[in-house]
């Protein structure tokens, strides 16, 4: 990023900080974040990352933005995923495998209802 050089561009610069942190914190807007450090790859987290894919593409959702992260810092927790919905708290998921990824997406991303059985205490 070059040098800010100026009041104003200091200005611009913040305010599209600001749009771009609206933006993502929207109303709707869905956020899936899944750990994918070397003990998250290990416990199966390509798994989870394939099924969380396949199950927007099944169901033709949008909406959605799927990224990945490296280690959280909770390896016995691995595979996690984590969930934000909108301005709400972040949700994070432990021991999600294939099968937990898709009732996270049906329950929690659909229908609005955390999958209590594996959310962490964080």
């Amino acid at each position: 990023m070059p040098a800010i050089k100026s009041l104003e561009e200091l200005k611009r610069v913040r305010e599209e900080a600001l749009q771009k942190k609206q933006a993502k914190a929207a109303a709707g807007n869905i956020q899936v974040i899944v750990a994918m450090g070397t003990c998250g790859i290990a416990a199966g987290a390509r798994d989870t990352m394939k099924s969380v894919l396949n199950y927007i593409e099944t169901n033709n959702l949008s909406g959605i933005s799927v990224t990945q992260t490296g280690c959280i810092g909770l390896c016995e927790q691995e595979p996690i995923l984590q969930v934000i919905v909108g301005e709400e708290h972040k949700i994070t998921y432990g021991k999600v495998n294939a099968e937990i990824a898709q009732q996270i997406m049906k329950q929690h991303i659909q229908n609005g209802v955390p999958l209590k059985d594996h959310v962490l205490p964080i």
